[in-house]
């Protein structure tokens, strides 16, 4: 294909690839390589939900914990019942210390969804503070 002016050689069907790729990153424990992925692909697709919450996982896994939860929380605005990202981002808040915010996503996790890790992160018999 002839390269022409403007041209960057990404395609909708480039940045499948780049996911499916991120995805493999994260799991080989290069949380990083996956971040630089999903950079071009929410770039090019800042809508995609999917995305943004597979590189808000990543900034976790690589202790990036403000861009975290940023990410965990634009995923929450769009969907405001993903039980996983009300329970990441309550693991987000507790690295940073931040316990009552932590509690409160860890118990919205446990109500959208029974997940035995869920509801023993949620710590429901516990007295309320």
């Amino acid at each position: 294909m002839p390269e022409t002016s403007g041209w960057t050689g990404r395609t909708p069907e480039t940045h499948v690839i780049d996911f499916r790729a991120a995805e493999r990153l994260l799991e080989a424990r290069d949380p990083r390589g996956a971040v630089k992925l999903l950079d071009s692909v929410i770039a090019a697709h800042p809508e995609n939900t999917a995305a943004r919450l597979l590189r808000a996982r990543a900034f976790f896994a690589a202790a990036q914990l403000r861009p975290a939860e940023l990410e965990f929380t634009i995923v929450l605005e769009r969907e405001p019942d993903n039980a996983f990202a009300h329970y990441a981002l309550a693991r987000t808040y507790e690295r940073q210390r931040r316990p009552d915010q932590a509690k409160r996503h860890f118990r919205l996790a446990a109500a959208l969804d029974p997940n035995p890790r869920f509801l023993e992160a949620a710590r429901f018999d516990d007295s309320p503070s």
